[in-house]
């Protein structure tokens, strides 16, 4: 009678097992991303530390008087959680770091960091959304618009967000295996833990996506009714659209130039590291310093949002201005701009709602 053990494994198993067996076989290189990598994470770190604690100080002195306000405290929150994993990012791609520590960074940390990222990118998404429809209806409120409607809408991302990573860490539950000397996060996952960080990559690749379409979309009606506006007005147009599209679009850029590359290699990335994708072991290395470098350029978004807070919001620039020179901010820069714009002409209040702190493209 053939006994159990001797009863043979599912072809699925037997190739998932091997996959598994092949990714921690194939030795990294990691003469270049121990050395650099934890270099500029330290230049990073320190830059975002400061800016994000600033940010934050002056963020939550100012109330949430609007959706886009409380939009702008969460990006905050997000970055500053991002930038508070990055020593433990330093330390664990460095060469001296133990293996405890990896792991730890592994199951924890990294997933804190990649998930308060698409939080950031889904925030960045319903700020440029608020701000169309301040837009669009600039002198009425939908539902989208309210304070407290914002609120639950940031609640509902942390949620949402934190809810779909929190499997990334429960299934990395593998007792960690050390392949040249360095232990591979995968390694530490199990077979449903692959699959589902497979799945949730190409959940993340749609919000990222899904939002830089909504950004484009959104600016791009945005630009066209400041320009309108602009002429209306009769004011320099020409001179005036190029320097609105230019804030509005510094926006949209940044966020390309610092999250499209990453998005770009992190799919051919994730395949060869769950075995979807069959690779030599030189092609994973290879993938692994573009995703690193990628990475890299991603994470410094931390430092570029503090200055777009600087760049588009009145309010946070006055508040800024203030502190930085001990000047006391009087009330009424606190208010909204369109506040007081119940004594001009029509035409005067749209341009006004256009261009002020709850009005302008941010």
């Amino acid at each position: 009678m053939m006994s159990l053990s001797s009863i043979p494994r599912s072809t699925k198993d037997q190739k998932m097992n091997n996959t598994v067996s092949n990714i921690t076989k194939c030795v990294r290189d990691t003469s270049i991303t121990a050395v650099v990598f934890p270099c500029l994470y330290s230049i990073l770190f320190v830059v975002a530390l400061i800016l994000n604690s600033l940010a934050a100080w002056i963020f939550f002195s100012i109330p949430s008087t609007s959706t886009f306000v409380v939009f702008l405290k969460n990006v905050v929150v997000a970055d500053l959680l991002m930038t508070l994993t990055i020593p433990l990012r330093v330390l664990s791609d460095a060469d001296g770091g133990f293996w405890k520590l990896r792991a730890f960074h592994c199951r924890y940390s990294a997933v804190l960091f990649y998930i308060t990222m698409y939080i950031s990118i889904l925030l960045l998404g319903l700020i440029s959304l608020d701000r169309y429809l301040k837009i669009v209806r600039p002198f009425g409120k939908c539902a989208l618009q309210r304070v407290r409607v914002g609120q639950w809408l940031s609640a509902a991302v942390w949620v949402v967000m934190l809810s779909l990573a929190l499997p990334n860490v429960i299934l990395s539950d593998q007792p960690p295996r050390i392949s040249g000397g360095r232990l591979k996060c995968t390694s530490m996952k199990s077979k449903a833990g692959l699959m589902w960080h497979e799945g949730f990559n190409y959940f993340c690749q749609v919000v990222f996506w899904g939002t830089l379409a909504l950004m484009v979309v959104c600016y791009t009606f945005i630009s066209k009714k400041v320009y309108e506006s602009y002429k209306a007005s009769r004011s320099r147009s020409q001179a005036a659209s190029r320097r609105t599209k230019a804030k509005v679009f510094v926006v949209v850029g940044v966020f390309f130039i610092c999250f499209a590359p990453f998005h770009f290699a992190r799919v051919p990335y994730t395949l060869t590291q769950t075995g979807s994708m069959v690779s030599h072991c030189k092609a994973q290395n290879a993938l692994f310093i573009a995703k690193e470098t990628t990475l890299w350029l991603s994470a410094t978004n931390v430092c570029l949002d503090p200055l777009i807070y600087v760049f588009l919001c009145k309010v946070f620039r006055k508040k800024l201005t203030a502190t930085l020179c001990r000047k006391p901010l009087h009330k009424g820069t606190m208010e909204s701009p369109t506040a007081t714009s119940t004594q001009l002409e029509m035409s005067q209040i749209h341009h006004s709602n256009i261009m002020s702190n709850n009005g302008m493209p941010q």
